[in-house]
């Protein structure tokens, strides 16, 4: 099997604006409003969706269907042997044409308990723009001040009572399951996720959805908010959810590997066999697997290799940068500690 590039996949008439920096970065026209979220190499489907988020290959079949009509050669015998043929990832482009709600993701207890599923959403924000993100509380919060605060969208209460972070190109920040956060306009990063569509909303006056009745995953909210952390993040605490700087390569969030891998290279690079979702963030290159030709790559483009690929080496131009998005590993899963907590 070899690594292939994929176009863009991008669901249409999201409830926020963007998609022109994703446009750019791919060098396609900008066509359409409302598209500011770009699924790579997705296996998930959007929340109450058949196929809507699903990635297709090249010659037009899902990935999805490929990975479970092959598991091993996609994923390896050590990957499924854990986690079957679930790819445990979700890969996005993420274009902020203007500030997101503030919301929440699920850690695993909370979905498998209320929604009967095997994932939360621990996610990761690799920053291609510099911006500002809101995230965390900085005091504790009540539950009946939450409640208040949803039902009456009192965001200014939110917003003055969470942290804010300025964050520079190839910043990276790990963002645990259950911690409010809310990214901040004109933000584009590359995001790690795991492979769901959970979101709380507590925020939706001003935009484009019915957050009443679809901002909590159809549980109501007085379950809905059970899964938010509430508690009083330090400035310090905060600041350790920053991996790697805009400097640095190699493994930038070390410390999410329960969840997902994120490797930054610049100019060549070689890893071992693995499933991996390549971002090229600038320059151009080439990909070189096992006893295969060599694939060209540049600026803008997103590519899948599968397990069965081999080895692979990455070269390229002074500026070529690369992010290689991978599962979590097996080790950590098995001996790991949940980011919720």
């Amino acid at each position: 099997m070899r690594p292939q590039v994929l176009d863009a996949n991008q669901p249409v008439d999201r409830f926020y604006a963007g998609g022109r920096q994703i446009a750019t970065f791919r060098r396609v026209p900008s066509t359409r409003r409302n598209v500011p979220e770009d699924w790579v190499a997705s296996t998930t489907t959007l929340f109450g969706e058949t196929v809507q988020g699903l990635s297709r290959l090249p010659d037009g079949q899902l990935l999805l269907d490929a990975v479970r009509s092959d598991p091993e050669a996609w994923l390896g015998p050590d990957h499924v042997g854990v986690f079957g043929d679930d790819t445990y990832l979700l890969v996005k482009l993420l274009d902020a044409g203007q500030r997101l709600p503030i919301h929440v993701h699920p850690d695993m207890t909370f979905a498998g308990k209320s929604l009967g599923l095997a994932h939360g959403k621990a996610e990761a924000w690799v920053f291609l723009h510099p911006a500002t993100v809101h995230l965390a509380f900085h005091r504790q919060v009540s539950e009946e001040e939450l409640a208040r605060w949803v039902d009456e969208q009192d965001v200014n209460a939110m917003l003055t009572a969470m942290h804010s972070l300025p964050v520079e190109r190839g910043d990276a920040v790990l963002v645990p399951a259950g911690m409010p956060h809310a990214i901040g306009e004109g933000a584009f990063l590359v995001e790690l996720q795991e492979p769901t569509d959970l979101s709380i909303l507590l925020e939706w006056a001003g935009f484009d959805i019915d957050g009443t009745k679809l901002g909590h995953l159809g549980l109501g909210f007085e379950v809905a908010l059970r899964a938010v952390d509430r508690r009083a993040w330090s400035s310090e605490a905060v600041e350790t959810l920053r991996g790697a700087r805009s400097d640095s390569t190699g493994d930038l969030l070390p410390d999410a590997a329960t969840y997902f891998r994120v490797h930054r290279s610049r100019g060549n690079t070689e890893w071992d066999a693995g499933f991996t979702v390549l971002v090229v963030i600038d320059g151009v290159g080439r990909l070189w697997t096992d006893g295969s030709e060599s694939v060209p790559l540049h600026a803008g483009q997103t590519a899948v290799v599968p397990f069965s690929s081999g080895p692979c080496r990455l070269a390229g131009d002074p500026h070529f940068e690369v992010l290689r998005c991978q599962p979590p590993s097996v080790h950590a899963r098995l001996h790991g500690r949940s980011l919720s907590g």
